[in-house]
């Protein structure tokens, strides 16, 4: 069997972002165990407008066709307002069969180390016939980024990113049979 091809999707398109630092440094420790081809998907890069608010046919045909690529995701999800972002939100909406069947795993940041966003994810994730891994890297706006900016990881968080990664690359691969 071929390896599985694992996104790892940033949340956030703000200006000062921290979010691909979070994301190259799960793809860093992701790559290094071999199992799967991951890569980073910058939703910012898709240039999605507000679902409805505009003709978006050639990006939402773009993102779908990226998602539709993909086996698996990884969530980098930063909580604004006890939630994700509106650009993740936004970007969930523009697809559907496209992420039936497969599963993701989240890495959340945030000031209670994202919790509630992820867990608002997990909701809309279930809508979208998303399996999401149960372990759950949660990453401290206060202890993992010095001046909230600059992301230092603590060591524990290796374990959890690690069996994050396990759970997303056998339920993706079970998921797969059904697609």
């Amino acid at each position: 069997m071929s390896k599985l091809n694992i996104g790892i999707v940033l949340g956030s398109t703000r200006e000062g972002r921290v979010s691909p630092q979070v994301g190259a440094w799960v793809k860093n420790i992701a790559d290094k165990r071999g199992d799967a081809n991951y890569e980073i998907v910058d939703i910012a890069d898709y240039k999605l407008p507000l679902l409805g608010e505009a003709d978006a046919t050639q990006q939402a045909t773009t993102w779908n066709t990226k998602l539709s690529s993909l086996d698996g995701f990884v969530f980098i999800v930063a909580e604004y307002n006890h939630s994700i972002t509106a650009a993740l939100k936004n970007a969930l909406d523009y697809a559907r069969e496209a992420w039936n069947n497969k599963a993701a795993g989240i890495v959340s940041y945030g000031s209670v180390g994202g919790a509630r966003a992820a867990e608002h994810l997990r909701g809309i994730l279930g809508e979208l016939s998303v399996a999401d891994a149960r372990v759950h890297p949660a990453l401290s706006l206060f202890t993992d980024f010095e001046n909230g900016t600059v992301f230092k990881p603590a060591e524990l968080h290796l374990t959890n990113v690690n069996g994050m990664l396990d759970q997303v690359i056998a339920w993706s691969g079970a998921l797969k049979t059904l697609r």
